[in-house]
């Protein structure tokens, strides 16, 4: 297979300089430079570049690095380079070529990239410049799974304080991440002496401002009364702690909020013709059981392979795909571990619903359980399902009906 372009460049990524090596055709080095981090330097590197190119296109020009965004990657897809990306487990493959005994250093990363990039160019994923609305969700759907997980992590912490010394608040909320229980807890100095001590009156107050119908406040009441005899000192440190932590908790609270309302507001403005898919917007939510976070997170971590209705890419990066390994008479089929976790969480979380959602997706998921299947394998298959179900949605360019949905073969698998 000929190669269509000119130059070959491998750029080995770091947090302060980058390393580039230029090569030819024939694998000839032309040039190699460390780049600083600073919009000067990488201005200096891309007119280096277009040197080197004597003036050819920059389409011509292919550059190969391990991540798949950033400062630096951005700049040369602004200016229409043709830019690749590799996995950087292949990468490190690729370097056995040139040194078996192990050797790694920059430049000899930057090298390896861009011969490997000349003689294998197949083995690498071409990038292109997102949709200014897909980097915006993009942006918004990692901050919502970054909040969730401090929120879930300080929402830890808080059941821990209390179950040492406060157990009775965790039999009304078992996961101590509940509005009302930091209002309680902060109007009771987050003593529980102090808990006991409020009347009915005022828990009730408390209930029906935060909209708490699944016990009364005469239950409520009687639940603070079990309180833990503990060594003078200990509830007052560990309550000084809870209250410290409690801000904390409100203001992940209100961001996560804020993020999904943002999200909420981009994904109607995705479904209007402003944005070329916004046909896809609109087909993904009406398939039951697919909500604010999986359109986010597919649409921003898979939005090639949705673009293209590549089905066989999309399960591969959602991780339903499985691995298959022969030798000999042995044969192991395994989950693959080498995908987009964000997006196979999303996945299977959405097919989790869907099941419930969704009465073929119910069959499918009762007829592989059936055959000795775990939950987990079931639901890996479910999501597969979906995943096809989307791609012909979006390839026929129509909404999903329920009525159209025929009963599963019985010899499926």
């Amino acid at each position: 297979m000929t190669n269509p372009y000119h130059l070959f460049v491998g750029i080995d990524l770091g947090s302060d300089f980058h390393q580039v090596c230029v090569v030819d055709q024939e694998g000839k080095i032309l040039g190699q430079r460390k780049i600083e981090h600073a919009g000067g330097a990488i201005q200096q590197m891309l007119a280096w570049l277009a040197e080197l190119a004597g003036g050819a296109s920059p389409e011509t020009v292919a550059v190969a690095v391990e991540a798949p965004r950033g400062a630096i990657i951005d700049a040369l897809l602004e200016h229409k380079y043709a830019v690749f990306s590799i996995n950087p487990k292949q990468m490190d493959r690729f370097r056995d070529r040139y040194s078996v005994a192990g050797a790694k250093d920059d430049p000899r990363d930057a090298y390896v990239g861009a011969n490997s990039l000349r003689t294998d160019l197949s083995h690498f994923r071409r990038l292109c410049a997102d949709h200014v609305q897909v980097v915006r969700l993009r942006e918004l759907s990692r901050a919502h799974d970054a909040l969730q997980e401090d929120w879930r992590r300080n929402a830890n912490q808080l059941w821990s304080y209390l179950q040492r010394y406060f157990p009775a608040m965790l039999k009304l909320s078992s996961a101590a991440d509940e509005l009302w229980v930091f209002d309680l807890l902060e109007q009771s100095q987050a003593l529980s002496q102090c808990a006991a001590a409020l009347g009915t009156e005022e828990l009730a107050k408390l209930l029906r401002r935060n909209r708490i119908r699944r016990f009364s406040a005469e239950q409520l009441h009687h639940s603070l009364q079990d309180r833990l005899a503990l060594a003078a000192g200990v509830e007052e440190a560990l309550a000084e702690q809870v209250l410290l932590l409690l801000p904390r908790l409100r203001l992940l609270h209100q961001q996560r909020m804020e993020v999904d309302r943002r999200t909420e507001s981009l994904l109607e403005e995705m479904a209007e013709e402003k944005f070329p898919e916004h046909r896809s917007v609109e087909i993904l939510r009406s398939i039951p059981g697919l909500g604010r976070v999986f359109l986010a997170t597919v649409l921003s971590e898979a939005g090639r392979p949705l673009l293209d209705r590549d089905y066989h890419g999309l399960r591969a990066l959602a991780g339903a795909a499985p691995v298959t390994r022969r030798s000999g008479k042995t044969t192991i089929i395994s989950m693959r571990r080498a995908c987009s976790d964000r997006l196979r969480n999303a996945v299977l979380n959405s097919a989790n619903t869907h099941v419930q959602k969704d009465p073929r997706a119910k069959l499918i998921y009762a007829r592989l359980r059936g055959k000795g299947n775990t939950h987990a394998r079931a639901l890996r298959g479910v999501a597969d399902r979906l995943l096809e179900l989307i791609c012909i949605l979006l390839s026929s360019d129509q909404l999903y009906r329920i009525e159209r949905r025929q009963a599963p073969k019985t010899d499926a698998a």
